[in-house]
């Protein structure tokens, strides 16, 4: 009897050991188990800005949902820089302190990323930018630093081409009849990659559909509804009906430049200006099917997100991002192309 029960007590004990192992096993090899938590440290520019919010947005729902596919734990921290590259370069010092696996950074001044850059590479945490783009030098300082964003170029091309079309399609659209299309220009932030290009292009789209242009006023409104509706109010009351055409960089200049129209009478009463703007909005979708905006640039915040994830997902696992995330070109940067939006394909934005 005492020799079975010292078998038995031994079974007993070296099932116990085998449990032990299994579970120590399983609780460190197995990102599906619980595994390491991601910590990725998302620096916006501005959160009340309408198109980073988006953007913002759709990065948490992309770690969502990847969370729930393989199991892991993936913690998105956004901080708001409030305009201020000073705020900005404080929060990317917490999120190295913090020990987070991946940046990804919107900056304030896309001129000051190399101090970003070289904090980021001492502590070697790798860094993907967005929405603004860095200069070329700061891109090639460290192999570990990516882009996401859209060529503002294709933007403001598209923005000329519907106003362009327009003026073909709506010979009345010419008021003084001179053969000149007079316009005038909302701009982003100055120095603003995408400000700059969009307000080259759009009107270099024009000139190319062979319609000569004159610019009457332009302006910087800075992204802003507020800025953009008290600069196109000031011009009304300058130039009156010598206004043929509005381009903004952006909905939200654009959506601004409305509201100062209709206080002048305008969209009632077949009273009709052209305005263009850049994001596709909801905001901007509901005027466009008001028949107060004539035309948006779809830049697509829901692929931006997906690919700001994406990449810091694969860095935090030790991955090359241009081996799991298609699209990569150049080793480093992802372009997300944009889309024009007009009353004929809006419901399909809509949705």
């Amino acid at each position: 009897m005492k020799r079975i029960a010292a078998l038995v007590a031994a079974a007993i004990m070296t099932t116990g050991v085998l449990a032990g192992c299994a579970s120590k096993n399983n609780a460190g090899g197995n990102a599906s188990s619980g595994g390491k938590e991601i910590k990725v440290g998302t620096a916006l520019y501005k959160f009340d800005d309408t198109f980073i919010s988006t953007v913002n947005k759709a990065i948490k729902q992309t770690a969502d949902d990847k969370a729930k596919a393989t199991g892991e734990k993936i913690n998105v921290n956004s901080v708001d820089g409030q305009g201020q590259q000073a705020t900005q370069n404080d929060q990317v010092d917490t999120f190295i302190t913090q020990k987070y696996n991946v940046m990804a950074v919107n900056m304030v001044d896309r001129t000051a990323a190399s101090v970003i850059i070289d904090k980021a590479k001492q502590a070697n945490i790798p860094v993907v930018f967005f929405n603004r783009e860095p200069v070329k030098e700061d891109m090639a300082k460290w192999d570990k630093i990516y882009y996401v964003g859209a060529k503002a170029e294709e933007s403001g091309t598209m923005q000329g081409k519907i106003i362009a079309d327009y003026w073909k399609a709506h010979p009345e659209m010419d008021k003084n009849k001179d053969g000149k299309l007079q316009y005038v220009m909302l701009e982003g932030e100055p120095g603003h990659q995408d400000a700059i290009s969009r307000t080259k292009y759009s009107i270099k789209a024009v000139e190319d559909a062979g319609i000569k242009v004159e610019k009457l006023a332009s302006d910087t409104a800075n992204w802003q509804r507020a800025q953009g509706q008290e600069k196109t109010a000031a011009w009304l009351s300058a130039y009156g009906d010598k206004i043929e055409a509005v381009f903004a960089n952006n909905d939200d200049m654009a959506l601004g430049a409305i509201e100062a129209l209709k206080a002048a009478g305008y969209f009632k009463d077949n009273k009709f200006m052209p305005v263009v703007g850049v994001d596709a909005t909801a905001p901007a979708l509901d005027a466009l099917k008001a028949g107060q905006l004539l035309g948006t640039v779809l830049n697509d915040s829901t692929g931006q997100g997906k690919g700001v994830l994406d990449i810091s997902y694969a860095l935090a696992k030790g991955e090359d991002p241009s081996k799991s995330v298609q699209g990569i070109t150049d080793g480093k940067y992802l372009w997300v192309p944009y889309q024009p939006v007009t009353k004929e394909n809006v419901d399909k934005f809509s949705k």
